[in-house]
């Protein structure tokens, strides 16, 4: 399988993947540049995929890269998370996929009505498995919440993924509608289970903005 490695260069980061006689898929634009003998194929969908790319707006167009060298992807000031799969099947936030290893299958989940209405992630989602490596852009760090029969509420789209046995839906903060607005969380997500959400709720964006500020308050006191 290939090697998918994230760099950071200069406070923004992009990821590396080295290929060996390996195959990788990426999402369309996602190609920062390669080196070595490696060849890019875009397929045409058929007009069935047309179809279901229209009703569910996923992107049809993802390239492959199949060779021996250096695949460098698009670089970011947030940032990304490798998720190693092993026969596993995972659910990601919209827009999160970046890229995969060839041997992972990529499709779509479909939302209930109301949930991907009102929920922020639309009525379709990316859905990964088998085995390999996915790359999935994430705001800031990821954080592992692992579940055990149990229920996690999260307010905003702060969750980029959640495994296959999680199950996945949006209800009011509390049980009244006035209570829920005055409280200031309105709606909220629910994953319940037994499985991992990932959540990444802090933008690099103000970290780095933590940083400066804090170096530049030491500089001062030091003047």
């Amino acid at each position: 399988m290939a090697n998918f490695e994230i760099i950071e260069r200069e406070e923004s980061r992009l990821v590396k993947v080295t290929l060996n006689n390996e195959t990788v898929r990426t999402e369309s634009g996602a190609l920062h540049y390669m080196r070595g003998d490696i060849t890019m194929q875009s397929k045409t969908p058929s007009a069935g995929g047309f179809l279901k790319s229209l009703a569910t707006g996923e992107n049809i167009f993802r390239p492959t890269y199949t060779g021996t060298g250096e695949l460098y992807l698009e670089p970011t000031l947030s940032g990304f998370h490798i998720l190693d799969l092993a026969g596993s099947e995972w659910t990601l936030d919209r827009g999160a996929y970046l890229a995969s290893d060839g041997s992972v299958e990529v499709s779509v989940e479909r939302n209930k009505l109301i949930t991907g209405l009102v929920g922020g992630e639309g009525l379709y989602q990316t859905k990964v498995k088998g085995v390999g490596k996915v790359v999935m852009v994430a705001q800031g760090p990821v954080e592992t919440i692992e579940l055990r029969r149990e229920k996690l509420v999260v307010d905003g789209n702060f969750a980029i993924a959640r495994s296959g046995p999680l199950t996945y839906r949006v209800e009011k903060a509390t049980k009244s509608v006035l209570g829920s607005m005055t409280s200031g969380e309105f709606l909220v997500n629910i994953f319940e289970g037994t499985g991992t959400v990932l959540l990444a709720p802090i933008p690099y964006w103000k970290v780095l903005m933590l940083r400066q500020v804090t170096a530049a308050a030491a500089s001062s006191a030091s003047s």
